[in-house]
Order: C-alpha cells, then sequence, then structure tokens
C-alpha cells in the first residue's frame, strides 16, 4: 500500500509540474521562429500536449525554392527532462513510444515530409530525398533545443527506424543516443539477403507449407480471381495500376511469405488440405490484396518513390512458380512508383555510404530486431569497431519486437546500455 501511495503521489507531482510549465513553455514556443501551435491536452493529463505546425523549406540548401508546412506533436513533461524525437517514416501516428515512456521524457513525434498532414499542394518530387528529410528532423532539433537542453534521444519503427539511421548518419551530433526499431537498409532494388532468409527461416516443413500455399492458389488462379473480384468490389477496389485484379493476385501470392513472417509468424495458422476459400482467407489476412489494389499503391506512392530512387527494397523470386504464373517472366520488383513522374534510376550510394559509417563510426546505436521478422534480414550488424548493440528478440515479428517483449535479463542489458551510454535511467515497468 504504501508503494502504490508513492507511484501516486510521484505520478501527482509530475503532474502539477508539467502544466504548471504551461505558461512558460507557451512563451517558449511563441518565440520560436516558423512554429505555431495549438493545445490539446486535457488537464487530467500528466503531460502537456500540443498540434505542432512548422514551417520548413522544399530544398534546406536553396529556402529561396518555396515551403511546405510539417506537423508534428509535443509532449511536455518538464524542461529538465529529456527529450525524444521520433521519426515517423510514414503518417503522423498519435501514440505514445516506448523509450519516451521509460524515460519519462519530452516527445517531439514528427511527420515525414510529404504524407498525411504534411502535404503540399502537389508533391513536388525532386525534394523527396533522403538528405531533405533528415535536415527537417535536424531544423526541428535546432530549433527546439532553444527550449530542452538536456538529453535528446531518436527513435523510430520500421521505415522510421531506417530514418531514424539515416538522421543519426546525417547530424550524429543531434542525438546522445538512436533506438531504431525493426530497421532494414536494402543493399539494392533486390535484397538478395531477403531470399536467403526464406530459405532458413524456422523449419522445413513450416517453408514447406508456405510454398504449398501459393502453389495451390496459383493452381487455382482463375477460380480464386473470380472470388477476390467480389471482395474487391466490396472493398471498392481499382486495379489499374497493375492493369487487371489477376495480376494483383499473383502480386499478393508471391507476396505471402514475405508478409507471413513479417507479421504473422504462426506455422500453424496456414491452411492446408482445406478449400480454396480458406487459401483466399490467409491470402487476403497475410498479404492482402488491398495493397496491389490502386487505392493501396496510391497511400504509399511516396514511399515506393524513395525506395525505387535511394533507400532500396525487395522483389519477388519466381523462379519456383515460373509455369504457374500468367503475368511475369522475370523477378517483379515490390516498388511502386507513380507512373506519371520520371523515376530517376536507383542510387545505392548513400546506403553504402551509411553502411560503411555504422561499421567504423556509428556509436551509441541501440538496435532492436525481430527473431522471425523478414525485415531482420536486411538488418544491420554491429562491428565490434562502436560500442552499438544489436537486441533480436527470439520468435517477434515486425509488429512485436519491442522492448517489452524482451526477457527480463535482455531489458536489464538494454537499460544498462542506455545509462553507459547517456547516463539516463530506464524503467521498462512504465511499458
Amino acid at each position: 500500500m504504501r508503494t502504490f501511495l508513492s507511484v501516486l503521489l510521484c505520478l501527482s507531482l509530475l503532474h502539477v509540474l508539467a502544466q504548471g510549465d504551461e505558461a512558460a513553455l507557451e512563451r517558449d514556443l511563441y518565440n520560436l521562429p516558423n512554429v505555431s501551435f495549438k493545445k490539446v491536452s486535457a488537464a487530467a493529463d500528466r503531460y502537456l500536449k500540443y498540434e505542432l505546425v512548422i514551417r520548413q523549406p522544399l530544398d534546406h540548401w536553396h529556402p529561396e525554392k518555396g515551403y511546405f508546412y510539417q506537423h508534428a506533436t509535443l509532449l511536455h513533461k518538464g524542461f529538465s527532462r529529456p527529450t525524444v524525437i521520433e521519426t515517423q517514416g510514414y503518417w503522423l501516428y498519435d501514440h505514445r513510444n516506448e523509450v519516451e515512456k521509460m524515460l519519462d521524457a519530452n516527445d517531439l513525434n514528427v511527420e515525414y515530409r510529404f504524407y498525411g498532414k504534411s502535404m503540399p499542394d502537389s508533391i513536388p518530387w525532386d525534394y523527396l530525398t533522403i538528405e531533405q528529410a533528415t535536415a527537417d528532423l535536424h531544423a526541428i532539433n535546432q530549433l527546439f533545443r532553444n527550449i530542452y537542453t538536456g538529453k535528446w534521444v531518436s527513435t523510430g519503427i520500421s521505415k522510421g527506424g531506417e530514418t531514424t539511421l539515416y538522421y543519426k548518419y546525417f547530424y550524429p551530433q543531434d542525438v546522445d543516443l538512436s533506438v531504431p526499431y525493426v530497421a532494414p537498409l536494402d543493399n539494392s532494388l533486390e535484397d538478395q539477403r531477403i531470399y536467403h532468409f526464406f530459405d532458413t527461416i524456422s523449419t522445413a516443413a513450416c517453408r514447406a507449407k508456405i510454398y504449398q500455399a501459393q502453389i495451390f492458389l496459383l493452381q487455382h488462379e482463375k477460380e480464386a480471381v473470380e472470388k477476390i473480384k467480389w471482395y474487391a468490389e466490396g472493398a471498392n477496389l481499382h486495379f489499374s495500376y497493375t492493369g487487371s485484379v489477376g495480376k494483383s493476385f499473383e502480386y499478393a501470392v508471391l507476396e505471402y511469405p514475405f508478409a507471413f513472417w513479417q507479421y504473422t509468424g504462426d506455422c500453424d495458422s496456414i491452411p492446408t488440405d482445406k478449400s480454396l476459400d480458406d487459401y483466399i482467407t490467409s491470402l487476403i489476412k497475410v498479404s492482402d490484396i488491398e495493397g496491389f489494389s490502386d487505392e493501396g499503391i496510391k497511400m504509399f506512392e511516396a514511399h515506393f518513390y524513395q525506395a525505387a530512387t535511394q533507400s532500396g527494397y525487395y522483389s519477388y523470386k519466381i523462379g519456383p512458380f515460373k509455369k504457374y504464373l500468367h503475368y511475369f517472366t522475370e523477378n517483379p520488383s515490390a516498388t511502386f512508383p507513380p507512373k506519371s513522374v520520371t523515376i530517376k534510376p536507383f542510387d545505392p550510394t548513400l546506403n553504402e555510404k551509411v553502411a560503411k559509417w555504422l561499421w567504423d563510426d556509428g556509436n551509441n546505436i541501440l538496435y532492436i530486431y525481430g527473431g522471425v521478422d523478414t525485415w531482420t534480414s536486411a538488418g544491420i550488424i554491429v562491428s565490434d569497431k562502436v560500442n552499438s548493440k544489436r537486441f533480436v528478440i527470439p520468435k517477434a515479428t515486425h509488429a512485436t519486437a519491442r522492448i517489452k517483449s524482451m526477457s527480463p535479463d535482455m531489458q536489464r542489458e538494454f537499460a544498462q546500455k542506455v545509462k553507459e551510454m547517456t547516463g539516463l535511467e530506464i524503467n521498462p515497468g512504465e511499458l
């Protein structure tokens, strides 16, 4: 009871301190150039929360080219608390991240340029580069260092984790620690490491079940596509980008193992000797035809543009399925960049430089990966030249590879590494 009352007292004190900072914080926010803000926290919250709109140059090296408005949120716990900058890879997700909670830190959650509300009237594609996106983060860091002078930590998940790595590469002094989750660094448009992953993950029996599910679907493609058409009509999906429901169906079948290991990893969930409807249900649940519809592709067009030009991606190995396929004669790319834009040839130079820098000089980075996540095959291997650490959580997927999923021993090691690198104490019990 005494411990419980102590926790309540501590939380109440933090609430009073955060709320008591309101006038001073809003004065500081008002004094930041190119920043507008709106308070959205409730009186009962133990933090102050603000929606931010930040005027950013389209080109940080040529501000005369014009501007866009980048959206972010700020959670304020206290001026003396550390600050987390959350590097999204897509839209602004309204959630609280693990690192912020464990450090009881202030949090700046930043939407990626040209996603969500951070979108110009039309996308100026030449300015959708990793260099410009990380310069956005640097500009925000430099602005808010006028308010928060303590330790800074960057974190992000998936493409947001990639962004954490790129940000660390371009601006290593901006943060004291980086915590990228499930972050790949592809080495080409057809990262061959993913094929090796498919050939070696789990057991031979599980891999065979996945293969047989794909073969069954392709053998019954005509009937399956007719059923998929009804599903697509109900979901209001269209297929002008790929050209047909049939081609999108084959994409989805080829995607099946990638998506299965990325988000499922449960071999018992794969149908065996069941009806076609059972296999189609599994296909929709795992790789989903929507991802290969106009609507799904449009949603991620900025991502596909960057993958095709700078960040790299993966392709589909069709060799084992070639005699069943009607639309592919060579390995198709999993990128679907906008057809209305001239796509520059993929340039691996940046990723090669980042990979080398992470190997030689990438200190103060704590990588988190899932043991069965497909993207772990394209993850960072840490060298003995740096003090960084890679944590691979057994049986965790892209969605479950989180600090809260670590064993108690791994959590303790993670906490010790955070303390060594920053001097900060973390509390996994806050998750």
